[in-house]
C-alpha cells in the first residue's frame, strides 16, 4: 500500500502578527520529515524560524562535514532509532528557503550518533515545533568554506 506523500497533522500553537507563529507539526510513520519540512516550509511561507522536535526514525543518514571535500559525508544509520535531539533551523538564500538540521540519535544499545540530518524515515512518529521569527535572516555561499552561513547583518 503507497501512503500519501505528506499526512502529517499540524495546528497553529500562536500567532503574534504576520512571520510571527508557532506550529506543531506530526509527522506520521513512512514520512521524510527532511523533504516534508521543505514543503511545509515553502506553503506556509514561513520566514525564519527555529526547530526543535523528538521522536523516533526507522532509518536516517546523518552528514559529517568534510571541510577538505567540501562536502557532507554521508553517516547511514539503518535501524530503529529515537530522535533525543532535533534542532535547526529555516533560513533564506536567493528567494528559497533553506531547511538546516542537526540530529542526535538513540541506538537500541543506548549508545548515539549526531550529525547534520541529510534524510530519515519517520516511526512512529515525529513532533516537531517551528517557531517563527519576526526578521528573515539570510545566507550566503561561502566559497572558501563550501557552506552556505547565516549573514546576520543581510538584508
Amino acid at each position: 500500500m503507497q501512503r500519501p506523500m505528506f499526512i502529517m497533522k499540524h495546528v497553529t500553537l500562536a500567532r503574534d502578527g504576520e512571520h510571527r507563529r508557532t506550529f506543531a507539526f506530526v509527522f506520521e510513520r513512512e514520512e521524510d520529515p527532511v523533504a516534508g519540512l521543505a514543503k511545509l516550509a515553502h506553503d506556509f511561507q514561513l520566514a525564519s524560524c527555529q526547530i526543535t522536535a523528538v521522536g523516533g526514525f526507522t532509518r536516517a543518514t546523518l552528514g559529517y562535514f568534510d571541510r577538505e571535500l567540501k562536502t557532507y559525508r554521508r553517516i547511514p544509520v539503518e535501524s530503529q532509532c529515537e530522535v533525543l535531539s532535533l534542532l535547526g533551523d529555516i533560513a533564506h538564500e536567493d528567494g528559497k528557503r533553506i531547511i538546516h538540521l542537526h540530529c542526535v540519535l538513540g541506538l537500541p544499545d543506548a549508545t548515539t550518533r549526531g550529525g547534520h540530518l541529510l534524510d530519515a524515515i519517520v516511526w512512529p512518529t515525529l513532533e516537531v515545533i517551528v517557531t517563527e521569527w519576526p526578521r528573515f535572516l539570510r545566507k550566503r555561499f561561502d566559497p572558501e568554506l563550501g557552506l552556505a552561513l547565516i549573514e546576520p547583518t543581510r538584508p
